[in-house]
């Protein structure tokens, strides 16, 4: 087992060749102070930081995957592997100078992740830097 969190927000990164240390501040803040969490009278009005939970960070590049053309995904849209592993490496670093500790997936690995969802709350992210793929 590589980890293993109580509650806190599980992200699937993935980063586009163009895809910079802007693009990775900019995330890191968004995940930080998404309100998300909810308050005592149930709303959806705290953030990871505000209710200290945890934040594991898994590497995948699958979700850059173009499924529009025929029945193979395309990864053109996926950073390389190089550059990729930098952005994921420099990603987690920006994470942690914001006090959190990440636990990390291993870049490049089949790894097999469970989650449990408390409700119904899934979001996909994107840097306003990168073209969403429609």
């Amino acid at each position: 087992m590589v980890a293993r969190i109580g509650p806190g927000i599980l992200v699937f990164a993935s980063f586009g060749p163009g895809d910079e240390r802007g693009e990775l501040e900019w995330m890191a803040s968004k995940i930080l102070s998404l309100r998300i969490f909810e308050d005592a009278g149930g709303k959806m009005n705290l953030s990871l930081r505000d209710v200290g939970g945890e934040l594991p960070v898994v590497p995948n590049f699958t979700l850059h995957g173009d499924c529009r053309r025929g029945r193979r995904p395309s990864f053109d849209g996926a950073a390389p592997p190089q550059t990729a592993e930098a952005l994921f490496r420099g990603f987690l670093e920006l994470l942690q100078t914001q006090g959190l500790h990440p636990q990390a997936g291993i870049f490049g690995a089949h790894m097999r992740v469970t989650l449990t969802n408390d409700g119904p709350v899934t979001f996909v992210i994107d840097s306003p830097g990168e073209t969403q793929v429609q």
